[in-house]
């Protein structure tokens, strides 16, 4: 599965000591992390980039590609060796999704979501026979995981989720709805959490490891969403579904905190599919700004323009610093509530200033399906909604200021 080349590619990342000492400095990465960003950079120009437009067009999930994603371990890139991952760092996620983002947002959705609340998640929590069962298979046959927390009425207010368990001798029979699951339609297990006893608020909330074949789970339809389209979006319907006690994920009562927890990583993750939209709208920008003439002259050579584009870099370079910040702040602390909130929040309405930024330097041009500026556009605005909303972030990093200065 591994040639040598992936192999140290992918095995040879450390992100051990200062954030900016050890690991790259403010002009450049690791060695090791410079060679996983090239494999990645290559694989996107290479595979996704020549269908991006298409998987758009035709809402179509790139099986090929994501097969060949497995085969390069970037469906396991936080798992452990021993379990047959990467055993890699945070930013090495991050330097991924960017990359793969740049290529096509919704592939990039596809595996930062999966690593991030799936893989990484099952790595740190599940205990070794869940690992062997729910873990091992997916990486050895690139398959993919899901997470499924939201619900039609319990978005951000989690607490007040109505999928129940309750417990039927060895068992706990689920019922209920989880709605914007991503990868539902091809995934193959979900962790999904319900409540043991409504009455326990959050502490009655739990994590179960749900085979998506199981009788009385029925996948919805999926969404017809603005953007990402290459990534399935659908609600997971559960109906009297057995599941054994083995399959509870952590501590029953703990899947509140388990969940808020792995948001914080998958925050990163989200932060990092902004940053390669907005890369990928910038480089467009720029490219069409040295081709493109008036008065006999390209309009890279326009004052308003030039300011423009200085804008859009400055924004951009910002908020990737914050998530590389944010992703050597996870491995190094047990929370990164306001590091991953900031890093999500800027990155992702950074998306949105440079695509809407592209669309007006192409003009005309940035309307039409023709050029790639609309669709980046349109990729950029879930950014700033799955995760948590910005104003929601802006709560958060709020909250945290104070807390720290108490």
């Amino acid at each position: 599965m591994w040639s040598n080349k992936v192999t140290y590619c992918l095995f040879s990342v450390s992100t051990k000591g200062n954030w900016l000492s050890r690991n790259f400095s403010l002009h450049k990465l690791s060695e090791s992390h410079s060679i996983l960003q090239k494999l990645c950079r290559d694989f996107a120009e290479k595979e996704l980039m020549p269908i991006a437009s298409q998987l758009d067009r035709e809402h179509k999930f790139p099986e090929k590609q994501i097969n060949k994603m497995g085969e390069l371990g970037l469906l396991s890139i936080n798992v452990s060796k021993k379990y047959g991952g990467a055993g890699l760092d945070t930013l090495s996620l991050a330097l991924a999704v960017e990359e793969i983002s740049k290529g096509c947002a919704g592939t990039g959705a596809i595996v930062s979501i999966h690593n991030c609340l799936y893989g990484s998640l099952m790595d740190s929590l599940g205990n070794h026979e869940q690992k062997e069962k729910f873990l091992r298979p997916l990486i050895n046959n690139s398959h993919l995981g899901c997470f499924a927390l939201s619900e039609p009425d319990a978005g951000s207010d989690v607490v007040n989720m109505s999928c129940t368990a309750t417990r039927d001798g060895t068992n706990f029979i689920l019922n209920g709805r989880k709605s914007w699951v991503t990868s539902a339609s091809q995934g193959k297990v979900a962790v999904i959490f319900a409540t043991i006893d409504k009455n326990l608020k959050h502490k009655g909330i739990t994590a179960f490891i749900v085979p998506l074949s199981l009788p009385g789970v029925t996948i919805g339809k999926e969404e017809d969403k603005l953007g990402i389209r290459a990534s399935s979006t659908c609600d997971v319907i559960l109906e009297d579904v057995q599941i054994p006690q083995e399959n509870v994920l952590g501590q029953i009562g703990d899947g509140f905190k388990i969940a808020m927890s792995q948001l914080d990583k998958a925050r990163i993750g989200i932060a990092a599919q902004a940053v390669g939209i907005a890369q990928a709208a910038l480089d467009l920008a720029v490219g069409y700004s040295l081709k493109r003439t008036t008065s006999g002259k390209p309009i890279c050579q326009l004052d308003a323009v030039k300011m423009r584009l200085a804008d859009m870099s400055l924004r951009l370079e910002s908020a990737r610093l914050l998530v590389w910040r944010a992703a050597i702040c996870c491995d190094e602390q047990q929370r990164t509530t306001k590091e991953s909130s900031m890093a999500k929040l800027f990155a992702s309405e950074t998306a949105t200033f440079v695509t809407h930024s592209a669309i007006q330097i192409l003009g005309g041009m940035g309307y039409v399906s023709d050029m790639s500026a609309e669709r980046h556009y349109r990729d950029a605005r879930i950014t700033e909604i799955y995760g948590g909303v910005s104003d929601v972030h802006r709560i958060i990093i709020g909250e945290q200021l104070v807390k720290n200065y108490k």
